[in-house]
């Protein structure tokens, strides 16, 4: 079920919060030149934030700009503990994972959305270890689905700029290898 990986995904990313040591936020994080350690936690906690409004009937209007800006604070992890827990507490309901969600990109429905917010901060745990000097490794479980969900969407994704070339690897690549080359990232 999506809550049993959400909750490790969950997991997986706050033991790397938790390691980020204080020198290291306005270091460029491992994915994105342009953002710092703190933009890629504040991106991640961010859309963890959106979830539960836009799966349990909001609408992107009705969001408006209240989630914009810097939402870390003076403490990131007591942050991401608050959006995760609100997540974790929202996709419990079965009608909010059938509810349809208008996104920017069309309508999904809130299961849908999930996965693709749960994709993005898997693959975003790995680049905030990578940014922080922390294990990279991943769960099995969380790659395969990333990698599930993410696969269809690279190329839409990459159209929109989000994502950089695909980076080759042998055919015979680990599944976070090949799932990281997909999105344009170097094991």
């Amino acid at each position: 079920m999506i809550e049993n990986v959400y909750e490790t995904a969950a997991s997986e990313f706050e033991a790397r919060l938790a390691q980020a040591p204080a020198g290291h936020w306005d270091t460029t994080s491992a994915c994105c030149p342009d953002w710092t350690v703190r933009d890629l936690v504040n991106h991640v906690v961010s859309e963890n934030r959106w979830i539960p409004p836009l799966i349990e009937g909001s609408t992107i209007a009705d969001v408006g700009d209240s989630l914009s800006g810097d939402l870390l604070g003076d403490d990131p992890l007591a942050a991401w503990r608050h959006a995760s827990s609100a997540v974790a507490s929202s996709i419990r309901a079965p009608e909010n994972m059938s509810r349809s969600v208008e996104l920017s990109s069309g309508t999904r429905l809130g299961s849908e959305y999930l996965a693709e917010v749960l994709s993005d901060q898997i693959i975003h745990t790995w680049d905030l270890a990578a940014s922080i000097d922390a294990d990279t490794n991943l769960p099995a479980e969380l790659v395969d689905f990333a990698r599930a969900t993410l696969t269809p969407l690279a190329e839409a994704w990459r159209s929109a700029g989000v994502l950089g070339p695909p980076v080759e690897v042998p055919a015979d690549a680990g599944a976070l290898t090949a799932l990281l080359a997909l999105l344009g990232r170097r094991a």
